[in-house]
């Protein structure tokens, strides 16, 4: 308790806004383990993970794993830095380039990103389909997926242009998703992908 006590006596003292490490650096120390923390647009989001959102990201790497081998550099709730203001996402799955380094900060680089998948969690969907869809469309991310436990429908956005996505596809939970000819190249089963 005396962390968070001094925790908040410093946030009210400290009028300049605070930069996205400091964000993580409180987060990382006050965050109970089975939660998600993100900033988004400068606000921090925290949701408990669920067992269906966990079993829909695991069918997911599992699938992009199959396709590209063990030692595909796909990630799953870890940090990148978007851009716009204050974006510190940590996606359920990112799949980066071949060949993809850490920068100097050991961090990785959004601009290596190929392919991002957002599971829907109730208290922050309005994310995954508003600022965090125009952020990975601004970076220029050329899959961005949706799974969305609530609608028991996945929505598939490619070719990034000007800060949105020209196309937009969607699925039913049960059909497949049709993702070769892009960089994923793989077609996703979502026969057993559960529902809320």
């Amino acid at each position: 308790m005396t962390v968070v006590e001094t925790d908040r006596i410093e946030m009210a003292d400290d009028n300049a806004e605070w930069s996205l490490d400091q964000w993580f650096e409180l987060i990382e120390r006050m965050a109970p383990e089975g939660i998600k923390a993100e900033v988004v647009e400068g606000a921090v989001y925290m949701v408990p993970q669920r067992d269906s959102h966990w079993d829909i990201i695991r069918r997911i790497v599992r699938a992009v794993e199959d396709q590209f081998g063990m030692k595909v550099l796909v990630k799953s709730d870890v940090r990148i830095d978007f851009p716009g203001h204050d974006n510190g996402f940590c996606p359920d799955v990112a799949k980066l380039r071949d060949g993809a380094k850490k920068d100097e900060r050991g961090r990785w680089n959004y601009e290596d990103v190929e392919f991002v998948t957002e599971v829907i969690s109730r208290g922050t969907g309005l994310n995954d389909y508003g600022p965090k869809k125009a952020a990975y469309a601004e970076a220029e991310v050329p899959v961005y997926l949706i799974a969305d436990p609530y609608q028991g429908r996945c929505h598939v956005y490619t070719h990034p242009k000007n800060g949105d996505y020209l196309t937009v596809s969607r699925s039913d939970f049960g059909d497949e998703v049709d993702l070769t000819g892009t960089v994923v190249d793989l077609v996703l089963k979502t026969d057993e992908f559960p529902r809320d």
